[in-house]
């Protein structure tokens, strides 16, 4: 399954092979739908929120001079995306950077505006696995534009709490409405990494009891999950380290504190992420120990039963021969004294290998 899933990536990007660079193409996958735009304007004493079909119809509000946020969910209608970059004059490879959901996190200053993109992870309870999408924010001076692969995000307390004007969201510009977005992010990667220490807590415990082939795939799971959060998590350090000491526009003097609380949080993260990783390895080498252990203890019971019966055989094939003048074969006692005597032995060595603590 797992290269099935590769072989697809790469047919995805595939379609952009021979195209010239800052081509308008979807790579990524589509989902089905149209296209949402979501529109927040505001200031300290206004607010205005409404959701929209065309882009055109948000122009006014970017031309005001209140701070406006306009979300888009789904990518797939590439010609929203350009006129958004004809307005705001947005170079067009990084127009293709947006389009492109397998792109690395990273950040990008320009005189007028700068770029962010990165993944929004969150955590699937019914398949209890991580997804991830692909989140890109242009945040100029008055404006921030956010792209999403699909409805759905974890920025609903930041649109109650601008809709309450609760807080200082109301009263900054459009640096504090960046800090918040990547708060809220790096804040669902908490949650994220809560879900998969349950999940570690969990299997620690049948690890220790009843390890088996299910264990295994579990482990083996969550050693994918750590990867995958590992691969998305560390690029978001670089991404808040060069916007804590990045001097521009959009980055002010005051939002740098922010920046670097928010860098703490991003390490914090990482540590996490990383501890995970140490602990999923060791939670394999103790399933190995486990399995390897629990083999050696049958090969120990079964070579015990092996080694008591290999006497009892004997004497059994002793008596067990066709000649014609043994001595006991007469006897009338002879063949309860060989089971006696097959007890006896078998007996003492049962005492045997408990002196030894072999038993």
């Amino acid at each position: 399954m797992q290269v099935i899933q590769v072989s697809l990536k790469f047919k995805n990007r595939s379609r952009k092979a021979g195209l010239s660079p800052g081509s308008m193409v979807h790579v990524g996958e589509k989902y089905s739908g149209d296209i949402r735009i979501g529109l927040m304007s505001y200031s300290s004493d206004f607010f205005h929120a409404s959701e929209h079909n065309r882009i055109e119809d948000c122009y006014n509000y970017l031309d005001s001079d209140r701070l406006t946020w306009i979300n888009i969910d789904g990518l797939h209608d590439t010609g929203i995306i350009e006129k958004i970059g004809i307005k705001l004059q947005i170079h067009s490879l990084i127009l293709e950077d947006i389009l492109n959901t397998y792109q690395r996190p990273k950040i990008e200053f320009f005189k007028d505006h700068a770029v962010i993109i990165l993944k929004m992870i969150s955590y699937n309870e019914d398949k209890g696995e991580i997804e991830s999408e692909q989140i890109s924010i242009i945040a100029g001076h008055g404006y921030i534009i956010s792209f999403q692969e699909r409805q759905g995000d974890v920025f609903d307390p930041l649109r109650e709490r601008l809709k309450k004007g609760k807080g200082m969201l109301r009263s900054l510009g459009s640096e504090y409405l960046v800090y918040s977005l990547l708060d809220s992010i790096i804040d669902n990667y908490f949650i994220v990494l809560e879900k998969i220490g349950e999940s570690i807590e969990g299997l620690e415990e049948d690890l220790m009891t009843y390890p088996d082939s299910a264990t295994l795939n579990r482990i083996y799971k969550l050693k994918r999950e750590a990867l995958f959060l590992r691969k998305f998590v560390w690029p978001v350090r670089e991404i808040i380290r060069k916007s804590d000491k990045m001097e521009s526009l959009i980055f002010t003097e005051d939002t740098k504190r922010y920046f670097s609380d928010l860098y703490d949080h991003t390490i914090q993260v990482i540590d996490t992420v990383e501890t995970y990783r140490d602990m999923i390895s060791g939670m394999l080498d103790l399933y190995l120990s486990s399995v390897s252990h629990r083999m050696n203890e049958i090969m120990k019971v079964l070579t015990i039963i092996a080694t008591i019966f290999i006497p009892l055989t004997f004497i059994a094939g002793v008596y067990g021969m066709n000649f014609e003048f043994m001595p006991e074969l007469k006897w009338p006692f002879g063949y309860f004294g060989v089971l006696g005597l097959m007890m006896v032995t078998a007996l003492i060595m049962v005492i045997f290998f408990k002196s030894k603590k072999w038993l």
